[in-house]
């Protein structure tokens, strides 16, 4: 029985292999993880040529045609959670590879979104920093009780952020590109503007798929809207907001600051502005990176690597 080669790619933490039973593949499968991010698409390419098999953890390494049509061996692609957009579905299907997902949960987003509100108003790294370093308060919160939360885009995440937010005691708002009034009522929220969006919000937080409409959405023009005393807070996709727009109105201290889990090429360069600026938080996609989705992930994996196997072998078959 032919071993497939199976390449598991982005695996910062190291914990592909320890979360779940992989023995279903040991007579079927070399599977080699590679924690490290490859950016250069020949590099990646290079690494893959081997490979029949490729799991891609979220969109961490992109698979565009011109990867996909110089990997001759490549037979399926297995995806953590649904909607990739990084793959070129069009280009898997004219080389005949599937494409198979695992599924996915909100949760986890959620309560990161609010994490990271949260130690963005109450400046919790910058006072943790002070403790270690001998120092003691060095800054005033902001409450959040009377305040208003923005919620751009009210879908799975965005709807349940919003309803957190009452629990604060905060007003909502909420406006996205097909928003309805009812689809805003059912998260607590009242459908404003655009421009009254960015006005009228003290924390603004991100809910939106990237896409050719929303790619760049937030914009110089929308910033400069906020008030000085307001938080922009993305864990959705970095596109979706320019980055040098975002550096600039944090740079000239247009708005009280901002934190994002999310940007838009990943790994964060070692230099990149965002690295340094004082009114910035900023985590390195970890969103949904905890213990029970990373276990669901890898869990499911294996029978889905499984299952394609078997497809790669019955379609050999029958050429």
């Amino acid at each position: 029985m032919k071993k497939y080669k199976i390449a598991v790619l982005d695996d910062y933490q190291n914990v592909a292999l320890e979360n779940a039973d992989w023995s279903v593949l040991r007579d079927r499968a070399d599977i080699t993880v590679f924690q490290d991010h490859l950016a250069d698409p020949d590099a990646v390419i290079e690494r893959l040529v081997p490979f029949e098999v490729v799991c891609v953890m979220r969109e961490r390494t992109p698979l565009p045609r011109n990867v996909i049509e110089r990997l001759p061996n490549l037979k399926l692609i297995a995806s953590t959670g649904p909607g990739n957009t990084s793959i070129d579905m069009a280009a898997a299907g004219d080389h005949e590879i599937q494409v198979v997902h695992t599924g996915y949960r909100s949760e986890p987003a959620i309560e990161f979104t609010w994490a990271l509100i949260l130690a963005s108003a109450r400046h919790i790294v910058a006072e943790s920093n002070s403790v270690r370093s001998g120092g003691w308060q060095q800054a005033v919160g902001t409450d959040l009780r009377g305040k208003t939360l923005g919620v751009l885009g009210v879908g799975r995440i965005g709807s349940q952020v919003a309803q957190i937010g009452t629990a604060f005691g905060m007003n909502l708002i909420a406006w996205s590109q097909n928003m309805t009034p009812q689809a805003a009522n059912a998260a607590g929220a009242i459908l404003v503007s655009k421009d009254e969006l960015f006005e009228k919000s003290d924390i603004l937080t991100i809910h939106l798929v990237l896409s050719s409409r929303t790619r760049g959405l937030v914009g110089i023009a929308e910033l400069e809207r906020m008030k000085p005393s307001a938080r922009l807070i993305n864990t959705s996709r970095g596109a979706i907001v320019v980055e040098r727009a975002l550096i600039s109105v944090l740079r000239n201290k247009q708005i009280a600051g901002a934190a994002i889990d999310v940007f838009e090429n990943e790994p964060l360069p070692p230099d990149h502005p965002f690295r340094t600026l004082d009114n910035l938080l900023a985590t390195p996609h970890i969103g949904y990176v905890t213990q029970v989705f990373t276990k669901r992930f890898t869990r499911i994996l294996s029978p889905i690597f499984g299952i394609g196997l078997t497809h790669i072998r019955r379609t050999q078959k029958k050429m």
